[in-house]
């Protein structure tokens, strides 16, 4: 048999075998651990249908958060009623349309009264426009970034994939933020000191692929602490990023290849298909987080799941309870 041949039927092999016993346990974990810190007053931003409705009351119910809904207060009352979600016992403050709703909502969070902010049923670009606005908004020294915090059946770790939704076309700068971003949110939960795998089509430096160049200077950054609380490794292909056959055969060693846990991809493009492919071929569950920001965004999708909004909201509450007693996470 072909080593292609090989690689085909192994993968058949791995498809067919289904999801490992604890493929859903990785979120659990990280809700479980949530439970355990006190609740957080989260700020939802025009939280206009049920999903995103249920899934903060859910949170709420679970211990996890405290929330607080800004939108149309009547239009929130017809969601409620019609989806059958008590939210007599929460605050709501009124706001006439999802603009409105979202800078209401920052201005809670620069009054100090909402720890995490959390993405209703408005658009992203609405929310994130109010966020980074340079006047009223909530921006730090760092550059918001965001990341994907996945739970991928048969592979055994949380995998975080940064940036696929906020910066572009990041440059060398703005990549060193996401990943001290990334860095600094897997510490901070308490997952330990995680694996950074820097990717690009291929493992070695070539000037015709300048991401293999920015992913050695990453690499030299960390080493010379400009990057801290991490292992980095790059430029790595996917494949030798997540498997430890395909790196082997590459002959790469590292503490990085072949079990990454966090993956920082060249652009949004790459990142952005990298974790809906994933979510619709591997069947992974998606959480979303920003950072940089003065506190957490929840930064989920209407399509989200309530499961996926609830894993959301402990990332973001784990996170939240960090920066209190932190001076190295970036505050305002």
């Amino acid at each position: 048999m072909s080593p292609l041949a090989e690689k085909v039927s192994d993968i058949a092999a791995l498809s067919a075998a289904g999801p490992a016993p604890s493929a859903t346990s990785k979120y659990d974990r990280l809700i479980a651990r949530a439970k355990q810190v006190p609740a957080v007053r989260t700020v939802i931003a025009h939280p206009c249908d049920e999903s995103s409705l249920r899934g903060a009351v859910e949170a709420a119910e679970a211990g996890i958060i405290k929330p607080i809904f800004v939108g149309p207060a009547a239009k929130i009352a017809v969601v409620a009623r019609t989806a059958r979600i008590n939210i007599d016992p929460y605050e709501i403050v009124d706001a006439p349309h999802s603009d409105a709703a979202a800078a209401k909502a920052v201005e809670l969070i620069r009054e100090g009264k909402g720890e995490v902010l959390m993405k209703g049923s408005l658009h992203t670009d609405e929310l994130m426009r109010a966020v980074t606005s340079s006047q009223t908004g909530l921006r730090t020294a760092r550059r918001i970034s965001h990341v994907f915090v996945m739970d991928v059946p048969n592979y055994p770790e949380t995998l975080f994939i940064t940036d696929a939704a906020i910066n572009i076309f990041p440059d060398l700068d703005a990549k060193h933020d996401i990943i001290q971003n990334a860095i600094d949110l897997w510490t901070q939960v308490g997952l330990g000191t995680p694996r950074v795998a820097i990717l690009s089509a291929v493992e070695t430096v070539t000037s015709k692929i300048p991401s293999t160049i920015e992913a050695a200077a990453l690499c030299k950054m960390a080493d010379r602490g400009q990057i801290t609380g991490g292992i980095l490794d790059g430029p790595l292909a996917f494949d030798n990023a997540i498997d430890p056959e395909a790196a082997r055969i590459k002959g790469i060693k590292s503490e990085v290849a072949g079990r990454a846990q966090i993956l920082v991809v060249p652009d949004l493009e790459a990142g952005n298909m990298l974790a809906k492919n994933l979510s619709f071929m591997a069947k992974a569950d998606s959480a979303g987080i920003v950072l940089g920001a003065r506190v957490p965004i929840v930064l989920t999708s209407r399509a989200d799941s309530v499961r996926s909004r609830m894993a959301s909201c402990a990332v973001a509450v784990l996170y939240a309870d960090a920066r209190r007693n932190s001076t190295a996470l970036p505050k305002a």
